[in-house]
């Protein structure tokens, strides 16, 4: 598919009124509009990225007009029903099945094409799509080896200084450069091939993994080392995320993107639970060296899934050319969406604070149960049975609603108060499950409602600032966090960070309301859902369009 014409001037979808895999539902189109057209043919298609009709606006692409598709009797067909302004009345079951299947009508008109067969959904519906299995295969090794790489790098500097606030400041100079040029890596992504820059992003990251690779094995590494190398593979970062995270759409168009944006995390935390268990061997027998060099070159796996794409069967998307002021642009197109920012706004707030864990977890193992490198990892893997779970669970959920959103970062924040005052190990390793299980559902849920409720043509810029503000505030955070860690303990510290965490949910949480419109309803009676936010009840028969979106997102 090719983008709409109007791809980069029109209104950004509504994710709010579409439904789970992007299908549009039926405008609701001014009384003064003339009468809808008939459906398109089967074998038409709408163009990737055209703009929906919201309520009230007359501009609409024309396979946004016509008469919608209603399901069939269950057996994965769609049927054409005619509409009350052609004076049909209600159609028939007899008419809905002839429309069906092609036949014609009792008054002669003309046989209607069949709708497309809706997509099949599931756990796994991405998978189907060839780039997107070259694409998850190549990930899962080199996430194997990226993890492999932070654990080893996150012991290395903590056996090198002894300091968890070192380990944090590795942790800052990484993500430092996010903070820094996260935008501009946005605006790259949207004016380039995704696929050639990836190429060269995660070529370059495996030449990060083989130089401490090699510096560690020749016994001549030093703490600056893997500051450096830290802070290189940050600059790469800044281009590789948003350039990746806009690819997802590319491969597998807008039906499949929530399924694989929650497949990306499963494949991601799948790595986690063989990574760190495998560096933890390595470490303990062999040193670090061998897990940075298993790294640097399970990067081979992402550039040959690359390579293989067929590039006819991507899901093209107009490029933005050059010119001046698209990062203002860019800016300005979120600070104008509620339903974008404050989502943005948590996920900064929990980056910055409530994900701390290499800092947390290297303390807990050294400082509370006097513990090696191989309790370290085992916690990493705790976390990423959790944070499975959460994707999967991610994945077979049919919408992104922000109250899921605001829900899961309370019980994060009060998940890491509660496991910070842990009195034992396993009760502690137990807890970590479900931190990464609500974690991971915190970050599905924000990338895919911000994806879905973005124009194409912004994707890029817009997924730069959801990531600069998500990874980008561990530079400030991380040193803190290590700081407190250091000087009041672990405890002190993975408790500051559930605090911070839960008080921005409820913060968030309190202001999408008050936009939206909304207001709390406890309701104590059986069968009834016991805490909601239901519409507020207002004299102002039209509300806006914002109050509408937040509304139906709650």
């Amino acid at each position: 598919m090719s983008t709409g014409t109007g791809a980069d001037s029109a209104p950004a979808p509504n994710p709010y009124d579409t439904p789970a895999h992007g299908a549009p539902r039926t405008p609701n189109l001014p009384s003064a509009l003339p009468a809808p057209r008939p459906a398109p043919t089967a074998g038409t298609e709408r163009s990737f990225g055209a703009p929906h009709a919201t309520s009230g606006e007359a501009s609409h692409t024309a396979s946004d007009e016509g008469s919608h598709a209603s399901p069939g009797d269950g057996d994965g067909e769609t049927a054409s029903r005619t509409t009350p302004d052609e004076g049909s009345g209600t159609a028939s079951e007899d008419d809905i099945r002839r429309t069906a299947q092609g036949r014609p009508t009792p008054d002669g008109g003309p046989a209607a094409t069949p709708a497309p067969r809706k997509r099949g959904t599931g756990t796994f519906s991405s998978l189907r799509i060839r780039n997107y299995r070259l694409f998850a295969t190549g990930q899962v090794l080199s996430n194997t080896g990226t993890w492999m790489q932070r654990v080893a790098q996150d012991w290395l500097v903590l056996s090198l200084t002894g300091s968890s606030a070192a380990v944090g400041i590795t942790t800052a100079l990484q993500f430092l450069p996010m903070l820094l040029f996260g935008l501009y890596g946005g605006v790259i992504a949207d004016r380039v091939s995704k696929r050639k820059l990836l190429l060269f992003t995660q070529a370059a990251m495996g030449l990060t993994g083989l130089f401490l690779a090699a510096v560690t094995l020749s016994g001549h590494v030093q703490v600056w080392h893997v500051y450096a190398m830290a802070f290189v593979l940050g600059l790469i970062t800044v281009v590789d995320n948003p350039a990746r995270q806009a690819f997802v759409v590319e491969m597998v168009g807008p039906d499949d993107l929530r399924n694989a944006v929650s497949l990306n995390s499963a494949n991601f935390q799948s790595a986690r639970l063989v990574g760190p268990a495998v560096a933890g061997v390595l470490i303990t027998a062999v040193g670090s060296g061998w897990a940075f060099l298993l790294n640097g070159l399970s990067f081979v796996a992402p550039l040959a899934g690359l390579l293989m794409m067929r590039t006819s069967e991507l899901h093209k998307v107009e490029r933005v050319p050059r010119g001046k002021g698209q990062l203002r642009e860019g800016l300005r197109y979120v600070a104008g969406r509620p339903d974008l920012i404050w989502p943005i706004v948590l996920v900064g707030f929990i980056g910055t604070f409530g994900f701390n864990f290499p800092v947390w977890l290297t303390a807990f193992s050294d400082q509370i149960f006097h513990a090696d490198a191989g309790t370290y990892a085992l916690l990493n893997t705790l976390m990423a049975v959790g944070s499975l779970a959460g994707a999967l669970l991610a994945a077979r959920r049919g919408n992104s609603r922000l109250r899921l959103l605001v829900g899961s970062a309370l019980l994060f924040g009060a998940l890491e108060i509660v496991a910070a005052m842990s009195p034992s190990f396993w009760l502690f390793a137990l807890l970590l499950v479900l931190i990464g299980m609500f974690g991971l559902t915190i970050n599905v849920t924000a990338n895919s409602s911000v994806q879905m409720a973005t124009d194409p043509a912004m994707r890029g810029r817009v997924m730069s600032l959801f990531m600069m503000v998500f990874m980008g505030g561990t530079p400030l955070g991380a040193p803190l966090v290590g700081w407190i860690t250091d000087a009041y303990g672990a405890r002190v510290g993975f408790l500051a960070g559930g605090v911070v965490s839960m008080a921005a949910a409820a913060g968030v949480g309190l202001m999408l309301a008050r936009v939206g419109g909304l207001r709390l309803k406890i309701d104590l009676r059986r069968g009834q859902p016991h805490v909601a936010f239901v519409p507020k009840v207002s004299q102002d028969a039209s509300r806006n369009a914002t109050e509408e979106r937040l509304a139906a997102a709650a």
